[in-house]
C-alpha cells in the first residue's frame, strides 16, 4: 500500500478514523472526508505528526458537490485515486410504523447516495490504476435486523450498487469489495436516529463485547490487499450470514428475540 492514494469517507471516528490510521501507518496517503472539520483537522495532524501523508475535505456523503471536491482534492494533492472506501455511515433505531420517512431518506441520502456519488466520481481515476473500490456494509445488509428498516434497506442497496460496478467491469481490473463488519465499538448507535429523526443518543448495546473498530480497519486492509470480493466479520456475524442462507424463517425468529432484548426495545 506504499504511496497509494486512498480515499475514506466518515473519517472522523469509528472504523474511518481506524482506516485512516492503518493505511497511513502502512504508508498510503489518505485523503480524509466527513462532516466535523475539527476532527479531520486533529486527525490529519497525528498522521503527519508520525511521518505520514494526508489530505482532507469537509465532506457531507449526502451532498453531492462535497463528494465531487473530495474527490478533487484526492488528485489535487496527489494526483491519482488508487482506493476508495465508502465508510460514511449513520443508523435508526424505530419501528418502521411508527417511522417519520424523513428517517428512512436521510440514511438512503448518506448511507446508498454517499456511496453512489463519490464512487461515481472517484471511478474514471480509479480505472485507470486498476484500483479498488470499497463499500462498508453490515451484518444489516445481509440480513433485515428489525428496528432499523432504513439501515438494512441502505446498506442492501449499498451492496447491489456494488455488485453491478464489479461485474460491469470485471475486464477492466477494477476491484470491489463490499465488507459486511458485526456489531463494532464505535459511536453510529449513539448518533442513530429515532422515529421522529432525533439522535437516539445513548446505545442500547454492551459496546465492551463488541469487535473493535482497530480489528474492523486491518481486516479490510488485507482484504483490499488481497483483493477479495466480500468478507463477513465476528463469529457471530458469519453464523448469522450462513444459517440465514440455509435457514431464513428460523434466523428471523433468533434476529427478532435478539433485538427485543435491547435496553427499551420498540419490538415488544
Amino acid at each position: 500500500m506504499k504511496d497509494k492514494v486512498v480515499i475514506i469517507t466518515g473519517a472522523s471516528s469509528g472504523i474511518g478514523k481506524a482506516l485512516a490510521f492503518e493505511f497511513a501507518g502502512k504508508g498510503a496517503k489518505c485523503v480524509l472526508g466527513a462532516r466535523s472539520h475539527e476532527k479531520l483537522t486533529e486527525i490529519a495532524e497525528e498522521i503527519k505528526l508520525k511521518g505520514g501523508e494526508v489530505a482532507f475535505a469537509q465532506t457531507d456523503v449526502s451532498v453531492e458537490s462535497d463528494c465531487k471536491n473530495l474527490v478533487l482534492t484526492a488528485m489535487e494533492q496527489f494526483g491519482r485515486i488508487d482506493i476508495l472506501i465508502n465508510n460514511a455511515g449513520i443508523s435508526m433505531r424505530a419501528l418502521f410504523k411508527d417511522l417519520d420517512l424523513k428517517v428512512i431518506k436521510r440514511l438512503m441520502d448518506v448511507n446508498f447516495w454517499g456511496t453512489v456519488y463519490c464512487t461515481k466520481y472517484a471511478l474514471p481515476h480509479i480505472l485507470k490504476q486498476k484500483g479498488s473500490v470499497v463499500g462498508v456494509s453490515s451484518i444489516g445488509g445481509i440480513v433485515g435486523l428489525p428496528g432499523r428498516t432504513g439501515y438494512s434497506s441502505s446498506k442492501f442497496a449499498m451492496g447491489g450498487l456494488l455488485d453491478c460496478i464489479r461485474t460491469e467491469h470485471l475486464k477492466d481490473g477494477l476491484h470491489v469489495l463490499v465488507a459486511y463488519p458485526g456489531f463494532t465499538a464505535s459511536n453510529i448507535r449513539n448518533t442513530a436516529l429515532a422515529a421522529d429523526g432525533s439522535q437516539q443518543g445513548e446505545t442500547p448495546r454492551d459496546e465492551q463485547k463488541m469487535m473493535s473498530a482497530e480489528k474492523v480497519a486491518q481486516y479490510i486492509y488485507r482484504a483490499i490487499q488481497k483483493r477479495k470480493s466480500t468478507i463477513v466479520l465476528t463469529t457471530e456475524g458469519k453464523l448469522v450470514a450462513l444459517l440465514n442462507k440455509f435457514f431464513p424463517n428460523w434466523m428471523s425468529k433468533q434476529v427478532y428475540k435478539s433485538f427485543a432484548k435491547e435496553e427499551d426495545s420498540p419490538i415488544k
